[in-house]
């Protein structure tokens, strides 16, 4: 049965939800065949598949084109659009077209970085009819204002301020939030006080579900973060291919 936002948000407390990150057809294919509840269309691309050194160099029409390639898997797990910087801080206009845009390619809801500072935008991409995940904590796309990839919460002040940006995405009417590289006593007491799912990367056990991105799963990231967990060496066993089909080729044993 296909999964539907609304699915999703009736899982907490239920089980445990779990995501994955994945940026086209091949990836979609196997994530979905094991069962994932949520595929994330991540603007982690721009690192993990175009080796950029941060999120801010995807663009919107990058995330759309890798949208369609995982929605052409026809997936039962839902489709949420990452919307890379710059396509929903500008204006309420800005983000409702660029929502409208990754629905178009085949995503079933979008996901968007901040708290409080962009609740109007997710009020207008879910008046438009757009289920809207949020993602609190570590943003990627503001590491420069952050000072770098730091975790969240360590501070009290800093607990509180994630506790008012989860209730007011909650309030602006997200599906379900994100928490990545938080305190997991903070992402804990996010996860007890809100009414909807929060989906943790790297903030501990507390949460309704867990998301990571299927390279780092597969053990082909040059680079995986340090709360990722290598279920497998893709990347030596790739190589290992390589080098049996180089060899064969040299040799004259292929074809």
């Amino acid at each position: 049965m296909k999964i539907r936002a609304l699915d999703i948000v009736k899982m907490k407390g239920e089980r445990k939800i779990v995501m994955i990150t994945a940026y086209d057809y091949p990836t979609a294919k196997i994530a979905d065949s094991a069962g994932v509840d949520a595929i994330l269309v991540g603007d982690s691309l721009a690192m993990v598949v175009f080796g950029m050194p941060s999120t801010h160099g995807v663009t919107l029409r990058d995330m759309l084109r890798h949208t369609e390639a995982v929605a052409r898997a026809r997936p039962k797990a839902l489709v949420v659009g990452d919307m890379p910087f710059g396509s929903y801080e500008p204006s309420d206009g800005t983000a409702v077209r660029s929502a409208i845009a990754f629905v178009r390619a085949g995503a079933e809801a979008v996901k968007l970085e901040g708290g409080s500072e962009y609740a109007d935008r997710i009020r207008a991409i879910t008046r438009a009819g757009i289920p809207v995940m949020a993602h609190i904590g570590l943003t990627p796309q503001r590491y420069l204002k952050l000072g770098g990839y730091k975790m969240r919460g360590s501070s009290e002040e800093d607990k509180k301020q994630l506790l008012l940006d989860a209730e007011a995405v909650q309030e602006a009417g997200a599906f379900a939030v994100v928490i990545e590289f938080t305190a997991p006593e903070v992402a804990g007491a996010v996860t007890r006080r809100l009414s909807i799912p929060t989906i943790c990367i790297g903030s501990g056990k507390e949460c309704d579900g867990q998301v990571l991105v299927i390279h780092d799963v597969l053990g082909l990231s040059e680079k995986a973060p340090p709360f990722a967990k290598k279920y497998v060496d893709f990347m030596s066993i790739g190589k290992e291919a390589v080098e049996r089909f180089v060899k064969e080729v040299r040799e004259g044993l292929f074809p």
